[in-house]
């Protein structure tokens, strides 16, 4: 009986943790232009919240059951990335607290990493930039063979060919096309996926010869100690004084010419502004809850890879979410048009076979 009751001293433990996360992001009640005006360093932000915490575990799991020796360090930024000669992986700030996660939504229409499967293949991905400068791995010879020169110009926007099998298909945009580094990136990341069929699904594919060198290549160094062992943080969060503000200006700045207006029309005739029908579903939304049944009918029907199904519908949701569309018509209306959309923009993407898209 001892052992269960509930005393004093074993409460206050469990309500401390509560109060005290209330005090550290007093913030979170703010509204969208005061949190605006804050800086990064003053938002005490960690990376020991869950999902956040908890995804990190499972990549660490996911390189120990590959055997792998190394370990990349995190830490919080404004941004994804990995330094070039570092091998660590800094994680966007809005990833540490779900009221800036709605901020973010909010202001940028989409939270890059913001579900869990998500969140891991963009760690996939970076943890491969992280481990390509911690083993040095692009002044290899064959690496350079196979993906090209990492010394090649980083472009600040790349056309990639859509129907390509020569690249890997894992973070959306034909991502691996951008540059050979992010090449290397990508096809790690698709390797490390647990449980991935990579031999399969890219049989006959060129790609899979990339697949099949970074298999050789980590087997070859997941004993090794890495060369190049620094923890260093660049932009640490911490030390950030910029605002918030700040920071989605310059964030909208950069992406405005990269989101595609081509669709406007034909998503204003395919569905209507939500000031004309306040009541109905956003059609971002009404997408979004269709997608599975949307994506299967597009799938059987164009017979293309699911990669390109799955974009043609990020970018639908994404751009009706900016134009504030709503569906108006019956819930099979709707879909029906919703489907006749997204059929017209994959086959316009496939008749002009490339896009521009920016860095």
């Amino acid at each position: 009986m001892a052992v269960r009751k509930k005393t004093a001293s074993s409460s206050k433990p469990r309500s401390r943790p509560a109060r005290s996360n209330r005090r550290r992001f007093w913030w979170a009640r703010l509204e969208d232009e005061e949190l605006l005006d804050l800086r990064f360093c003053d938002l005490g932000l960690g990376l020991d919240r869950d999902p956040l915490h908890a995804v990190l575990r499972r990549i660490d799991r996911d390189l120990e059951r590959r055997g792998l020796r190394f370990r990349p360090h995190f830490w919080l930024s404004e941004d994804w990335f990995s330094p070039d000669g570092i091998p660590g992986v800094a994680i966007p700030f809005y990833l540490a607290h779900p009221r800036l996660q709605r901020l973010e939504r909010r202001l940028m229409h989409t939270v890059e990493g913001g579900n869990e499967r998500w969140l891991r293949r963009i760690l996939r991905h970076e943890i491969g930039h992280a481990i390509d400068s911690a083993y040095r791995l692009r002044r290899r010879k064959r690496w350079r063979e196979i993906f090209g020169p990492a010394s090649r110009p980083y472009p600040t926007t790349y056309q990639p060919r859509i129907m390509s099998r020569r690249y890997v298909m894992h973070l959306g945009h034909w991502y691996a096309q951008s540059h050979p580094t992010e090449d290397f990136a990508e096809t790690f990341a698709v390797w490390l996926c647990p449980n991935s069929t990579w031999r399969s699904d890219y049989q006959n594919w060129p790609a899979l010869k990339k697949l099949q060198y970074v298999d050789e290549l980590m087997d070859e160094i997941r004993d090794e100690v890495a060369p190049i062992r620094s923890r260093l943080r660049v932009e640490p969060l911490e030390e950030n004084r910029r605002t918030l503000r700040e920071h989605y200006r310059r964030q909208l700045q950069h992406y405005e010419t990269s989101e595609t207006s081509r669709y406007d029309d034909q998503l204003r005739r395919a569905f209507a502004p939500r000031a004309a029908y306040p009541r109905r579903p956003p059609a971002a939304a009404f997408v979004r809850q269709a997608r599975p049944q949307l994506q299967r009918l597009l799938a059987r029907r164009s017979q293309l890879h699911p990669y390109l199904v799955q974009h043609v519908l990020d970018l639908t949701i994404r751009r009706a979410r900016q134009l504030d569309l709503c569906a108006h018509k019956p819930l099979r209306e709707s879909k029906r048009r919703a489907l006749r959309l997204l059929e017209r923009i994959l086959f316009d993407l496939i008749r002009r076979g490339r896009e521009r898209y920016a860095l």
